[in-house]
């Protein structure tokens, strides 16, 4: 392996003799220039990993040597050292993108840190996230074979997504292939959780259930409108926990974490069953009875969703809010833009929602669309494309804008999506529905023991097309596949992120509070 190779750019650079000959020790190659003018040409020549630069030279200054060696090699480390702590100087040269600043006198030991800072700061942490996960990993498998109650799984998940976006930083495929097979192993013991609890649960027969999607508002969010609030509540369809995240950092320049918050979505983890109990705070059969007109079922043409904000209203009414509202469903990049044009129309109401269609779109742009699926080959690349998406998205805009205002935000979302593996088979008629995770009718053929099976809809509110309809649910990675054109199916679904069904990351999604700074 070649040795870091190290221009070292200061007009007392003899003074610096005994530190040369310390990093000349420690393996590294250093050389070595008294002017800018050197340095630069030095750099046209040869190759180098890191440049140390005096802020204070005759001739050519540093932050002005800085700015050429930007312009030439814009990547290249560059740490600048000087004798004044004058902020100026110091906004000046951390402005021109330095890697690191030190205040002479130096100590050996401060240019190693920073070396290490710099160079092998990736490699450090990589090796210390691995080493901390392979600490935790027994811990980890101990609390999922430990019967969990539904808010121990919150904070198992927690971890598991903590740790996932840690090793993400790292090389080490063996490490993150431990964690693929902790997660199938936490996957599948929560589908037996489900199994067991649902029922009980959406029926009110146990007094220690999480919040879902029926309840969420009526818990988390009407308690804290009135007549003097102005909350935006922004609801981003199918956006998983990691990915929330992974644009954490991003809202954090903005606002201040109040609550990262998880709660449990009902079943199917599907748009039209999980966003309309949210907004109705009623359960899918609930909402057929009191609100027809406003359910789409199953086997009927057109959105399912199209009557969100009158569901809405009708549960402000139904808990005596009587507040001012406005509710806007993106769909397009265009939509967005006007929107965004449009904010300062949106600042005397009480509560503005705001659905944000992309990351489904998304999910099924994915599956649809080869480039799609290459750029978003895994759980990492999928989380970077939703940055990306995000980071030069309207919303980002909108949330600027909010927080330039100094208002606040509560983010949610109405499932989230798995990237499922392994296929299950089953048989239906022609008026079984298409999704992927859950499958509705009346002649279904299937392997009960891969199944999460409901035989009676109504035990969880759930519509019937006819007498004999029941519902059937993929659980962790599964999806379901017909016998016929089997493997040209299977290969074309398989790595494909789909909801629906119970899983981890469908089931559990983040509820998030944020206040502006």
């Amino acid at each position: 392996m070649d040795k870091i190779k190290i221009l070292w750019t200061d007009d007392e650079i003899e003074l610096l003799k005994p530190h040369i000959i310390f990093l000349e020790q420690k393996g590294y190659e250093v050389f070595t220039s008294n002017n800018g003018d050197e340095a630069l040409d030095i750099l046209k020549e040869h190759p180098f990993d890191i440049v140390f630069l005096d802020e204070n030279m005759p001739g050519l200054s540093g932050i002005e040597t800085l700015e050429k060696i930007k312009l030439m090699q814009p990547h290249l480390p560059v740490v600048m050292i000087t004798k004044s702590e004058e902020e100026t100087i110091m906004e000046d040269a951390i402005g021109s993108n330095i890697s690191d600043y030190l205040i002479k006198p130096v100590k050996p030991n401060q240019i190693l840190l920073s070396l290490k800072k710099t160079l092998e700061n990736r490699k450090i942490v990589s090796e210390k996230n691995t080493h901390a996960y392979q600490q935790d990993f027994r811990n980890i498998g101990m609390e999922i074979s430990n019967n969990l109650d539904h808010s121990e799984w919150v904070d198992v998940y927690k971890k598991l997504t903590r740790w996932e976006l840690d090793l993400a930083k790292s090389d080490d495929e063996g490490i993150m292939e431990v964690l693929k097979m902790q997660k199938e192993e936490a996957n599948q013991i929560f589908s037996k959780f489900i199994e067991k609890n649902y029922i009980d649960w959406i029926n009110d027969q146990d007094d220690d259930k999480p919040i879902l999607s029926h309840n969420l508002l009526k818990e988390k969010v009407l308690p804290t409108l009135d007549k003097n609030s102005n909350t935006f509540l922004i609801l981003i369809d199918n956006l998983r926990y990691d990915q929330w995240k992974a644009l954490q950092p991003l809202f954090e320049q903005f606002f201040r974490i109040e609550n990262d918050d998880i709660y449990y979505s009902i079943l199917p983890t599907t748009t039209q069953y999980a966003r309309n109990a949210l907004f109705s705070g009623l359960l899918p059969t609930e909402i057929e009875r009191k609100h027809r007109k406003y359910w789409v079922s199953e086997d009927e043409e057109g959105s399912k969703n199209k009557y969100e904000e009158e569901l809405l209203r009708e549960q402000l009414k139904r808990y005596g809010k009587d507040i001012k509202l406005s509710y806007h469903k993106i769909l397009n990049l265009n939509a967005g833009r006007k929107l965004v044009e449009s904010m300062p129309n949106l600042l005397n109401n009480n509560l503005n929602v705001i659905v944000y269609n992309f990351v489904d779109m998304l999910s099924h742009a994915r599956t649809e669309m080869e480039i799609i699926r290459e750029l978003a080959d895994d759980e990492r690349a999928y989380r970077s494309i939703t940055i990306s998406w995000f980071e030069h998205s309207p919303l980002f805009d909108i949330i600027r804008f909010i927080a330039n205002k100094g208002m606040d935000i509560i983010l949610t979302t109405d499932h989230g999506s798995v990237r499922v593996q392994n296929p299950v088979k089953v048989v239906g008629d022609r008026n079984t529905n298409t999704n992927l995770r859950y499958k509705t009718g009346k002649s279904l053929n299937y392997n009960k023991k891969e199944v999460f099976e409901v035989r009676r809809p109504s035990d969880i509110f759930l519509p019937r097309q006819n007498i004999s309809s029941s519902y059937i649910f993929c659980k962790s990675f599964d999806f379901f596949a017909y016998p016929n054109n089997y493997n040209y199916y299977v290969n074309y679904y398989r790595n494909t992120f789909q909801h629906g069904g119970v899983s981890l990351e469908e089931v559990l999604i983040p509820f998030i509070k944020m206040r502006a700074k």
